[in-house]
């Protein structure tokens, strides 16, 4: 059953503005407020600059609605919108749904090759080539089987709807090498206003794949950038390096669960899974190294420092934003329409153990304000679409599907 509800986003009693700081800006201006996070961090790790971490908090002033569209999915991963406004979701254990916004939920679609969809693997991410309504093709991150272990892989294939099957699936790039691990697969995929494909991948989660995020010779803890064809992209930063592969972009990274390009700047921007502490978010240079594991604002889950316990490096890119305790940042997507004009440019980011999602105003490259949106639903929400109808919806492992936007 559909459910409705409406949630007037209020300014703060003036009371709680009084007692948090008395130089915050007045709530009624919609200005700042206390951060959202008022946990206890892990690490006595100072930040780099004023802002790079527990930014003022702010709240939507504009009425918005949130709406439980759907129910009953089973573990859907990423989410993309077809031209007809309908929403196609996969499934991690290796199935396409299409969802109505009426709520209606298709029956499976199918036609994937062998998935390792234990742990954090199966059908990932998807998005629709640039010219999906000619040729109905969608290309597909995925977790793939293979005798040596599974490797973060994208493909793409034809969707036949009235057959229920994706056609002619081929896998055109791995991110070797393979590996047992069940985790850190990434993966997100996006592509730009030239047709180019971003993919990103994690470290495997395997004390021996870990040092490979430093190394530009494989695929674990990257950013690769692809042509349409799977085929490294012209200008990449490393090609003609005999120590790396020609599809790398950037480096030195953990588990990016979210990407997404800003459409006002063509900037790459991704969200990024720490240990104890340290989700970073970062705004991705071609041929910029990111750090891990080699500096961190988090520590093992043992509580023991990750490698020498050092937060910067000569030669290694600060990240714009981190959290600490960690929220899990999963996928993100920029509010780029104008049913929301406050929200115009805003980033939206799914938080997994954080149970919320993240709305983070950005300016100048830095995170000016934070807000926490839906945090009483108890979901964790792992990817966000800013739908071409103004509304953002949203997933959660739970098999939900919410819409979050203006009041229709």
């Amino acid at each position: 059953m559909t459910i409705f509800k409406r949630r007037t986003a209020n300014c703060l009693l003036a009371a709680l503005c009084a007692t948090a700081m008395l130089v915050l800006p007045l709530c009624a201006a919609g200005q700042a407020l206390p951060p959202v996070e008022g946990r206890r961090a892990n690490t006595p790790y100072a930040p780099a600059f004023i802002g790079q971490t527990r930014a003022p908090g702010i709240k939507t002033q504009t009425p918005y609605a949130t709406e439980l569209v759907a129910e009953g999915l089973r573990s859907p991963w990423g989410l993309a919108a077809l031209p007809d406004g309908r929403i196609l979701i996969t499934e991690k254990s290796g199935s396409l749904r299409i969802v109505s916004p009426q709520g209606q939920i298709s029956g499976a679609i199918t036609g994937f090759p062998a998935l390792a969809d234990e742990g954090q693997g199966g059908l990932l991410d998807l998005a629709l080539s640039p010219d999906f309504i000619e040729t109905r093709m969608v290309y597909f991150t995925l977790s793939e089987r293979a005798a040596g272990g599974s490797v973060t892989a994208l493909g793409r294939g034809r969707l036949n709807e009235a057959a229920g099957m994706v056609e002619d699936f081929e896998i055109l790039f791995r991110a070797l090498p393979y590996h047992t691990s069940a985790g850190h697969f990434g993966s997100r995929v996006v592509i730009d206003e030239d047709g180019l494909i971003y993919l990103s991948t994690g470290d495997r989660q395997g004390n021996e794949t870990r040092p490979n995020a430093q190394k530009p010779d494989n695929g674990h803890g990257k950013i690769l950038r692809l042509t349409p064809d799977g085929q490294p992209a012209p200008g990449n930063p490393f090609i003609g390096r005999p120590d790396a592969i020609p599809e790398l972009y950037s480096l030195g990274h953990r588990n990016v669960q979210g990407m997404d390009i800003d459409p006002r700047t063509g900037e790459l921007w991704i969200s990024e899974m720490g240990p104890r502490g340290g989700d970073e978010l970062n705004l991705i240079r071609p041929g910029f190294d990111y750090g891990w594991p080699n500096i961190s604002y988090g520590i093992e889950y043992s509580g023991a420092p990750i490698g020498p316990g050092q937060t910067a490096r000569e030669g290694m890119e600060q990240p714009v934003y981190y959290w600490d305790p960690v929220i899990a940042p999963s996928g993100m997507a920029f509010y780029s329409s104008d049913a929301m004009p406050e929200w115009q440019g805003n980033l939206f980011i799914g938080a997994l153990a954080g149970q919320h999602i993240s709305r983070l105003v950005l300016e100048g490259g830095r995170v000016m304000y934070e807000e926490r949106l839906l945090s009483d639903e108890s979901q964790r929400f792992r990817d966000i679409l800013s739908h071409p109808d103004g509304s953002l919806y949203a997933i959660t492992d739970g098999g939900s599907l919410y819409r979050v936007g203006p009041v229709r």
